[in-house]
């Protein structure tokens, strides 16, 4: 059975800085597409980043402004999101997805949709607050 598990969230200032991590275990194949969402409260589940691992792509979701930076280490199922300049809007249940169909790279636009992934963790809390 295929399993994610986020770790590294918690409670920050404004202007802080953190590291999430997802790890994976019940497969020894290795996901075409990983991505992280989050979700506020009352609000949806959006799309924050996005990694292929063919040719290591990376997506990010317009409003980030660069502050995010989704990596993932070579040949593994382990994806990160190194999170800078945080915010209060950026508070929310963050979540890691994975698929390992191929579909992100033939519809890039697909990075940020929830159903393109077949894998999900179950989220890892980040708040940001002073």
């Amino acid at each position: 059975q295929v399993r994610l598990v986020e770790s590294g969230g918690g409670s920050v200032q404004p202007g802080g800085s953190l590291r999430l991590s997802c790890a994976t275990s019940g497969t020894g194949d290795l996901f075409n597409s990983m991505a992280w969402f989050r979700q506020a409260p009352g609000k949806e589940r959006e799309g924050v980043a996005g990694h292929y691992y063919v040719g290591s792509s990376e997506e990010y979701a317009d409003f980030l402004k660069g502050r995010f930076s989704i990596s993932r280490d070579s040949a593994s199922n382990t994806v990160y999101l190194r999170m800078n300049a945080l915010e209060p809007e950026d508070t929310g249940v963050y979540y890691c997805a994975a698929d390992f169909s191929s579909r992100w790279s033939s519809y890039p636009d697909t990075w940020n949709v929830a159903s393109t992934y077949a894998f999900w963790g179950q989220g890892t809390q980040v708040t940001v607050s002073s």
